[in-house]
């Protein structure tokens, strides 16, 4: 089966610059790449196709025999082809990947001396509260257990005097090269955790740790408005990072406990207030607590049912991120007697009869389709 043109393969043309070669390389290496598309062999050949392709290509020499020639310029050794993939003619193929993937496979460029492994633990601290102090905004001190800087060393993990060495395992470079089949891939040193340093004298007090553990305590601020659930971010109040790496964050879970009056919906407030018959009936004026400790005035007009929601305007709480307040919700619930006297028996009875001469319109027009309903 003839070859396909390598400018096809990869999808430039002959004027294509080397950085448009390279570029259109990496987006089929990326596509195709073996490890991303295991067991898939029709993968595996446009993988290695793109690859000879680019290997031609983005050699000047090759690429100008290869625009004179076409493939007959590498056919029975020509061009100094060589190797399983055609093309490469022993180039350090773990170059070409580690420029193009990074940390792909377990390779990438070479890190930092202080590498992101000797950051800190992050921390979770679970701090409750109640629902007014959620309104009104908090400031406590709390106390746990973490990690800081060694005062004898000051976080470098040797003794006085001394510094740290090269690491002899990696020389220096914090990652480590690999034979995986005919890839070469990079890691991090495991001797060194990637910092290409290794502590020869270790503090005595820190065990070349350059952390001690040691008891916190700290003041935090809590917003007005907080949720149930919100987590608040104290950047590089978590755990001191080893060997002078960056110091991790603390994170403040918020639990708002239940109150046993009011119930929360985002920044809203609502709660149920009972009132008797007759004022359900008759109307009147009620007080009602706030969330803030004060009182508000609801004027119930006369024939309040049962269920029925007055709202007052921000009466509930703040908004986190913003100005204002949310809004209270009071839902009345006319409750019914359970236990009368003989004096009260007798004015229902009295209001019943009542009732029944003026024939209540809704109940009436209830019955009415009751009847119809019987009928048919």
């Amino acid at each position: 089966m003839a070859k396909k043109d390598f400018y096809d393969v990869l999808g430039v043309n002959k004027s294509a610059s080397p950085e448009e070669i390279k570029s259109a390389y990496r987006k089929l290496a990326v596509k195709y790449h073996p490890d991303k598309n295991p067991g898939d062999k029709a993968a595996e050949d446009k993988f290695k196709e793109a690859s000879e392709a680019y290997g031609i290509l983005s050699d000047k020499t090759k690429k100008d025999n290869y625009d004179n020639f076409g493939h007959a310029a590498f056919e029975n050794g020509g061009g100094g082809q060589g190797g399983g993939f055609g093309g490469f003619s022993g180039a350090d193929f773990s170059d070409i990947f580690e420029d193009f993937f990074g940390d792909f496979g377990g390779g990438g460029r070479r890190s930092n001396k202080r590498s992101s492994s000797n950051r800190g633990s992050d921390l979770r601290y679970d701090l409750s509260i109640s629902l007014e102090e959620a309104y009104l905004g908090k400031k406590q001190n709390i106390q746990f257990s973490s990690s800081e800087k060694c005062t004898t060393c000051k976080g470098s993990g040797s003794k006085a005097g001394h510094s740290a060495d090269r690491c002899t395992y990696c020389g220096g470079n914090g990652r480590v090269r690999t034979n995986q089949g005919f890839f070469t891939v990079q890691q991090t040193c495991p001797q060194c955790a990637g910092t290409g340093e290794e502590i020869t004298h270790p503090c005595g007090d820190c065990s070349g740790q350059g952390i001690k553990q040691t008891s916190k305590k700290i003041a935090v601020s809590i917003p007005k408005g907080v949720d149930d659930g919100t987590r608040i971010r104290l950047a590089g109040k978590g755990e001191a990072g080893t060997r002078g790496g960056t110091t991790g964050d603390l994170y403040l879970f918020i639990n708002v406990k239940s109150h046993e009056l009011f119930k929360r919906s985002d920044e809203n407030l609502f709660f149920e207030f009972p009132i008797s018959i007759a004022d359900a009936a008759l109307g009147t004026t009620i007080d009602i607590p706030t969330i803030d400790g004060g009182k508000a005035k609801i004027k119930i007009p006369e024939g309040t049912q049962s269920g029925k929601q007055f709202r007052l305007r921000g009466k509930g709480m703040p908004y986190m991120r913003g100005s204002g307040n949310g809004d209270l919700y009071v839902q009345i619930n006319t409750e019914v007697p359970i236990s009368l006297n003989k004096e009260q028996k007798e004015l229902l009875e009295k209001f019943r009869e009542i009732e029944n001469e003026k024939s209540n319109p809704s109940i009436k027009k209830f019955f009415e389709k009751a009847k119809s309903f019987w009928k048919n």
